[in-house]
């Protein structure tokens, strides 16, 4: 089945009623010929094909539209921008810092681009998002060039527009993290051992898998080993499908390819080495590598189906369009196909989708890291005929549950018990009226998609697909911000305004260092006159102890559960 460029419809050939036949004359009604095949042959052009402004559209509403509108989410956010803010504060640009403690969490990389864009525009929310933002941009452009000149022809916009509008992209590409910078180089990777792979015989093979290692390399200094693991070991699997390991091991042992991933990625792993030592090994590569695998860190646990619902979620608005092509996986000769890359996309996917499920630390982003095939697949499957409730269930499953937050939390949040979270889940005041309208607008232009039967079934998700990007972008993400970190932000202020040197107690909230434009340092026990952010649900606890100093704590600040205290002199 083709599953490219669109079937070129014809106007039916016999004379039936209203139409004439030889040697009878056409009704005065009847429009020219010309005119059914123009509008028969544009049907089928936007049955197959995106126009170019539509895919600039879903970028914009996906990644850019109101970008620095949201208060930076916490604990990512805010330790990524801290630690730039500490790091352009400090002038150290081979050590990462955070409230005056060591990170290593993450490589270097993503600081730096961080560190210019805040020089560039600004110490904002904006700034310190632009390089994920445009990170996700190059990671889509890739997609859609490489679908449309390897897969399928026609469906490189389609598989850049699914991968804009997808809900995990929407996400991680807004986010000031390493994430969607990773997933650029992972991607750019994966592209080039196919291109590779598909003519090893090329004059410009050896200039492709050279160029592996340099993504690579960029990889190493986003985010660390993972970027060495996913490509080579679906890579692997690929050519182990294909039966043409001897390929995979040429490439492998290529020594330039080496040198370059040496000279691009060494220096500064060996610049923070002699800087650190022994703490930089142990931290960076046994706790957020090997630990992270072996055990959960930070609670972020879960058991072998954790990715089953998080993948469905991630894919949100194309998780049927997912589960249609599934079946794919037993068409045999697909994956045996030399010169087709499904060998390579399906081990892309499996690989990361198994590696992540057996390890102890699983976060949803994670599976991120093999989606990229998928938007390929589905681009290339979304001309199938598949139940229409399969297709628009999804998008409007998310549409309604972002209109009816509100009156969820609403409900919700008085039987909390946490004090903490209900004090934040309840705030009155985020959910305003045009908010509300703006979600029930959206909600009925998807509910008109799905019931609009006339239209060709793909032009319909995909502009599913960017009501659901613009309830993320523009609804979901700034309301959850308000929620979570308005009063984050605005206590900083406040502290910042007025002078106070903070200490944190019981709680991790680094955003709230970026917006006071200091280190917040953490306290095991308050102190007499000090001033304690701190959460609603440690007050009790807190107040014990200034009740042992001789007299209550004062609150300067109380809002969504944050709470800023002046401990008794």
């Amino acid at each position: 089945m083709r599953s490219g460029g669109g079937r070129r419809l014809a106007p039916a050939r016999h004379a039936g009623p209203g139409r004439a036949g030889p040697g009878r004359a056409s009704p005065v009604h009847a429009p020219p010929a010309g005119g059914w095949r123009r509008r028969l042959r544009l049907r089928g052009a936007l049955g197959a094909r995106l126009p170019l402004a539509a895919l600039v559209l879903a970028v914009l509403t996906a990644l850019f539209f109101r970008l620095g509108a949201v208060p930076l989410f916490d604990v990512d956010e805010g330790a990524f921008s801290e630690a730039t803010r500490e790091m352009l504060a400090s002038g150290d640009y081979v050590s990462t810092w955070l409230n005056g403690q060591p990170r290593f969490d993450k490589p270097i990389l993503t600081y730096w681009l961080q560190a210019l864009s805040v020089t560039l525009f600004g110490a904002s929310e904006f700034g310190f998002r632009l390089p994920s933002a445009l990170a996700a941009t190059a990671w889509i452009a890739a997609t859609g060039v490489f679908a449309g000149a390897h897969v399928a022809r026609g469906s490189g916009r389609a598989a850049a527009f699914i991968a804009a509008t997808t809900a995990g992209v929407v996400v991680i590409g807004r986010g000031a993290i390493a994430d969607a910078l990773l997933n650029l180089w992972l991607a750019l990777a994966m592209f080039d051992i196919m291109r590779y792979a598909a003519d090893p015989a090329s004059p410009a093979a050896p200039r492709r898998r050279r160029r592996v290692f340099l993504w690579m390399a960029l990889g190493l200094l986003t985010k660390g080993p993972v970027a060495l693991l996913v490509p080579g070991a679906a890579s692997l699997l690929g050519f182990a499908l294909q039966r043409r390991i001897p390929l995979w091991w040429r490439a492998v042992r290529d020594p330039l390819g080496w040198l370059i991933l040496l000279a691009v990625a060494a220096p500064w792993y060996l610049l923070e080495y002699a800087r650190r030592g022994d703490a930089f090994l142990e931290g960076f590569f046994l706790r957020h590598n090997v630990e992270r695998f072996l055990a959960p860190l930070q609670g972020h646990g879960g058991g072998a189906l954790y990715y089953l619902p998080a993948l469905l979620l991630i894919l949100l608005p194309y998780s049927g369009l997912f589960l249609r092509i599934l079946p794919d996986l037993r068409q045999r000769h697909a994956l045996r196909d030399p010169a087709a890359p499904d060998a390579f996309l399906w081990s892309w996917f499996l690989f990361v989708f198994v590696f992540f499920s057996l390890a102890a630390t699983k976060l949803p982003h994670y599976l991120l890291y093999g989606v990229t095939p998928l938007f390929i697949l589905m681009a290339r499957a979304r001309l199938r005929r598949q139940p229409a409730w399969l297709l628009f269930g999804p998008p409007l499953l998310l549409l309604a549950a972002v209109a009816a937050l509100p009156w969820v939390l609403r409900g919700a949040a008085p039987g909390i018990a946490n004090a903490y979270v209900r004090e934040a889940l309840g705030r009155p005041g985020v959910f305003g009226v045009a908010w509300q309208a703006g979600a029930a607008l959206l909600l009925g232009a998807g509910l008109g998609l799905a019931l609009w039967r006339r239209a060709p079934p793909w032009p319909r998700l995909a502009a599913s697909g960017l009501l659901c990007a613009a309830a993320l972008g523009g609804l979901l993400l700034p309301a959850l911000g308000e929620l979570q970190q308005g009063p984050v932000k605005e206590a900083a202020l406040l502290a910042r305004q007025a002078g106070w040197p903070v200490h944190s107690w019981r709680i991790n909230l680094p955003s709230f260092s970026v917006y006071r434009a200091a280190p917040t340092p953490a306290t095991a026990l308050p102190r007499p006159g000090q001033v304690i952010l701190t959460r609603s649900d440690a007050l009790d606890e807190l107040v014990r102890v200034a009740l042992r100093e001789g007299q209550g704590a004062r609150i300067l600040y109380r809002k969504g559960g944050i709470l800023l205290l002046r401990m008794p002199e």
